[in-house]
């Protein structure tokens, strides 16, 4: 996909991705490297890591890798620390995607499988969050420092057997609005993406197996599910000077899909009935068998 904005609009900025190795955050993470960005990216997983900044680095992005926990506070530190010392103490753009999830049901989940869901999600992006701020407040960038969590729309009404990650993502959606809030005066901006069903990611593959026809018939638009690079592009526009205004707000990237319900009454069906109602409307008034009063003309100025 072409990409709407110009190659150089985040040249010369300092972004951290963490889960930036794999699935969505490596595409929000190649796509700020591909615009400019000197990229760290964080993952749990050494092998997992390398080839990421491998591949980075072979479509010319500058890229350091990251390995280490979002849960620990002094991994967050040391990966600001390491940015630091390789690129200068500010720090202009963080995404906070490192997440967890797998399927459920309330009554058998145990407290650590929540425990470890909120901790990831949540927990871990307040603490790379507070980690962060002292070199996010650096930033020379005029229209402000950029934080992005990764949100998700399960949480907006209910969804079967997520009952962990739907009170994370909400705790994630509190936390974007509460920051925005406090950190606004440090010229930080504070924003999300929720995510709808992404194909080809591990999610879709782990929450919804072999129901790629089924989701994708609950998607208004255009019966698709959203790519990878639809949220890349989301989190590029809100590090980007056209967002310079925006904070406090979760964007979803769904196509309408959180929004989707059965229609109880088929499109030829509403049509003719509205027409049916319409033209009865219109003889409202005029008595039966009688023309309309003709329009008086109007007068000339």
């Amino acid at each position: 996909m072409e990409s709407p904005f110009k190659s150089d609009i985040l040249k010369g900025r300092v972004a951290l991705v963490t889960g930036g190795s794999s699935g969505i955050g490596f595409e929000i993470a190649r796509q700020l490297g591909l615009h400019g960005a000197r990229l760290g990216i964080s993952g749990r997983r050494q092998d997992v890591l390398d080839a990421a900044v491998a591949a980075l680095k072979a479509e010319g992005v500058t890229a350091m890798g990251l390995q280490g926990d979002v849960r620990s506070s002094d991994a967050c530190e040391g990966w600001v620390a390491a940015l630091g010392a390789a690129w200068g103490p500010a720090l202009d753009v963080l995404v906070n995607c490192a997440a967890g999830n797998f399927l459920a049901t309330s009554e058998e989940l145990s407290v650590n499988g929540f425990k470890t869901v909120m901790e990831i999600d949540a927990v871990g992006t307040f603490t790379m969050s507070r980690a962060a701020f002292p070199a996010l407040k650096q930033s020379t960038c005029r229209h402000g420092a950029c934080i992005t969590n990764i949100s998700a729309t399960l949480q907006y009404g209910a969804t079967w057997w997520q009952a962990h990650a739907s009170a994370a993502k909400s705790a994630v959606d509190s936390l974007t609005r509460s920051l925005a809030l406090e950190w606004g005066e440090f010229n930080v901006r504070v924003n999300g993406v929720a995510p709808g069903p992404i194909d080809g990611t591990a999610g879709m593959t782990k929450l919804a197996p072999g129901a790629k026809e089924l989701v994708q018939s609950t998607i208004p638009l255009r019966g698709e599910m959203g790519r990878k690079w639809d949220i890349a592009m989301m989190c590029l526009f809100l590090a980007s000077p056209a967002a310079a205004f925006v904070s406090g707000d979760t964007l979803v990237v769904d196509g309408a899909n959180w929004m989707w319900k059965p229609r109880l009454v088929e499109r030829g069906q509403v049509s003719r009935a509205s027409r049916n109602v319409e033209g009865k409307s219109r003889a409202v008034g005029t008595a039966a068998g009688q023309a309309a009063p003709a329009a008086k003309p109007r007068s000339k100025l």
